[in-house]
């Protein structure tokens, strides 16, 4: 098991010294994510201040992006980091894509198949020198002049992994990617009844097994030095649970354990015009689903991503040295 965790600060300023500060922890790798700050910015930093730990975007929203310059990207960032680069890419949802990025939206794990497909293809002209041809469904490129290529990777092509909640866009990871981000909303009944046999079916598909692919699980952790920092940090969690709980693409997990009805509940909520509506979506939230989201994934897992302020500094290095070992 490989442990990761998200970097604590977007501030470019502080990038390259809190990933030097997790490096010498023990971590395995550095995450960005793309919430208020560009998830690309701070990993030449990163991979200036580090010489050990993988480094990768989870996640870089695909969808408000092209093909060609999530290539250019992940070459030059494979390179700058030398080979120590993950491309993680997310479909987000429909609202953020059409509404806050202006981009089209539509058959997200079929469009998700399409995007890695055409990344391959132009990475493999970037190898070969050969014509560019990629004409699908969403995306065409057909054009790629010899100056504008920066030619073979001296440290290979990143892994692309693709974030999936749904069967499908699971499945479609498994064809085409080199492994799954996994959501926080995701219990282990979840992904080993409907996650992992998905990712099975696109592994056939693809002519590989589970052996060539990583699962990355980003669970919520309940951690504390106090029994107040304990409750502090389980109250965070069950309002991280009520907004994800409330969102009609993470609803399968809720089908799973038979809580639909209380996923419409809370969606009907988020969208009312209550002053106290987060409160009522609160109460709603039952302390098992709490419990089940808190759960252990370490055997179908390899590698987990913590949230920052999950360990301090001074238990980091002996929970990270167990968690290796698990």
């Amino acid at each position: 098991m490989k442990v990761d965790i998200a970097l604590r600060s977007y501030q470019l300023s502080a990038a390259a010294g809190a990933a030097a500060d997790l490096e010498a922890l023990g971590y395995d790798g550095v995450w960005t994510a793309e919430v208020a700050h560009d998830p690309f910015l701070p990993i030449p930093l990163i991979a200036a201040a580090t010489s050990r730990v993988s480094m990768g975007t989870g996640i870089a929203v695909a969808f408000a992006r092209t093909p060609m310059s999530l290539a250019y990207l992940g070459s030059d960032l494979q390179t700058l980091s030398g080979g120590r680069f993950i491309l993680g890419l997310g479909s987000q949802v429909k609202a953020h894509i059409t509404r806050r990025f202006s981009m089209p939206w539509s058959q997200p794990a079929a469009r998700m198949r399409e995007m890695v497909l055409a990344i391959r293809a132009i990475w493999a002209s970037f190898e070969t020198g050969e014509k560019l041809n990629f004409e699908g469904e969403f995306y065409r490129h057909t054009l790629m002049n010899e100056e504008f290529s920066p030619g073979p990777a001296p440290f290979g092509w990143p892994p692309i992994f693709v974030a999936g909640v749904g069967a499908r866009m699971a499945e479609t990871a498994g064809e085409v990617a080199d492994g799954l981000l996994l959501h926080s909303f995701t219990t282990e009944r979840y992904l080993r009844e409907v996650t992992l046999p998905a990712v099975e079916r696109g592994l056939a598909r693809s002519g590989r097994d589970r052996r060539d692919f990583t699962i990355v699980c980003q669970p919520f952790v309940v951690t504390g030095a106090t029994e107040a920092g304990v409750a502090e940090t389980k109250d965070w969690v069950r309002r991280r649970v009520a907004w994800y709980g409330s969102t009609p693409a993470y609803r399968p997990v809720l089908d799973v354990h038979g809580w639909g009805d209380l996923g419409a509940e809370l969606h009907g909520l988020s969208r009312s015009d209550l002053p106290d509506r987060l409160e009522k979506m609160l109460e709603l939230v039952p302390g098992d689903l709490v419990a089940a989201l808190i759960a252990k994934f370490g055997t179908c897992a390899d590698r987990l991503r913590l949230n920052p302020t999950v360990l301090a500094p001074g238990m980091a290095p002996e929970a990270i040295r167990l968690l290796h070992g698990a």
